[in-house]
Parts: structure tokens; sequence; C-alpha cells
């Protein structure tokens, strides 16, 4: 039995896995009599103003105009750049091919100048953009470790509130929620970056 069974195993001992009619009904009888969309027009407006209040950096651009700007946005990080298999290969059509690293090594992320990854929704209401590590957007390492991070956020994929972003999620994927670069501060309020994340994020909304 390996480590991560034996953890499982004794989580099991502790919280036993509930049947899956029963979570379901469960999940169906919550009450969602609130409100659940608090905007209707200027989402991505919004969803960009939401985004730079975080310190990221944010750009909209249309889908001809998507390689000139991520060939722009990495051009300025020299070295190499990580990016997932399933990234649409027209995305980095302007980038000489020979700078990006497809699917790299765990243990070769830090040495790279940073990564490019596309996300799975973003909500306006809050300015946050939501991985859960498909296609497009590879493993969570990808983008905790490098120190900047460029992701393309396509109109579609834009909901205006948390619960509407929610409901296109899939909960048993791994999610990771991003709110601008990575940051923290300590008790005296000192804002320290690129503590657990990225320090720099950079944002490209396909219109």
């Amino acid at each position: 039995m390996s480590a991560r069974e034996e953890i499982l195993r004794r989580i099991e001992g502790i919280v036993p896995t509930r049947p899956a009619a029963e979570v379901a009904t469960s999940y169906a009888e919550i009450d969602r009599s609130y409100l659940r969309r608090h905007h209707g027009e200027g989402i991505l407006e919004l969803f960009a103003e939401r985004v730079a209040h975080y310190r990221a950096e944010v750009r909209t651009v249309t889908a001809a105009e998507l390689p000139g700007a991520v060939a722009e946005a990495l051009s300025a990080r020299p070295g190499v750049v990580g990016a997932p298999a399933g990234l649409p290969a027209a995305w980095t059509s302007g980038l000489d091919e020979a700078r990006l690293a497809r699917d790299p090594a765990v243990a070769d992320l830090d040495g790279l100048a940073g990564a490019v990854t596309g996300c799975a929704v973003a909500i306006a209401e809050t300015g946050t953009i939501v991985l859960d590590h498909g296609p497009g957007q590879g493993p969570r390492a990808l983008s905790l470790v490098p120190d900047y991070h460029l992701i393309v956020v396509e109109a579609a994929q834009v909901a205006a509130d948390v619960p509407e972003a929610l409901e296109r999620l899939d909960p048993h994927r791994p999610l990771t929620f991003v709110s601008g670069p990575s940051a923290t501060s300590d008790i005296e309020l000192s804002r320290v970056e690129g503590v657990h994340g990225p320090r720099t994020l950079e944002v490209l909304v396909v219109t």
C-alpha cells in the first residue's frame, strides 16, 4: 500500500464516502433563492477593472490580435516559457517555438521565465480567474512555480458572478482560484509579493 492509499484509507475511516445518490439529493435541496446575478451589462469591462485592481496587468484584444499580444508579452521575458501541450497553437504562433517548453517537468519549472495558460472560467464580480487544469491549462505547479504567469481569458469564459461561475465548474476537478499576483501581508500589513505563486500576473481578454 502506498502512502497516498494509506492516507485515503484513514480519511475514509473518519469520513466515510456517501453514496452518489445521497450526495445528489442533498445538493438539490440547497436553498438557492438568493440573488444569483448582480450585473447584466459591461461584464468584460467590470472583469478587466477588477483584475487591474489586484495589480495585475490586463489587456483586451481581438482573436486576430491575440498571437501578437502573446508574443509581445512573452518577448519581454527572456528565456524559455512553459506552456501546456493542450494550449492552442494559434495563440503562440507569433512566438519562436524554441522559446516554449511544452509540458515541462516539475524539476524544470523554477528555471522558466514564466508560463502561459488558458483558464476554465473567470468571474467579473471578483476579478477572479479559475483554472481546472484541463487542456490548455497544464498541472497546478505550472501556474504556481514560475514567477510570471500569462493567462488568456476568452470573453465567453467570463461569468458575471460567483454562482454562475460555479455552475460551469466541475467540483471533482482540481480548481485553482487566481485573484491577482501572489501576495500576502504580515501583522504590520507589510505587503510581500510572490510568496506562494507568480509575482507578476498578466491577463489577455479576448473579445
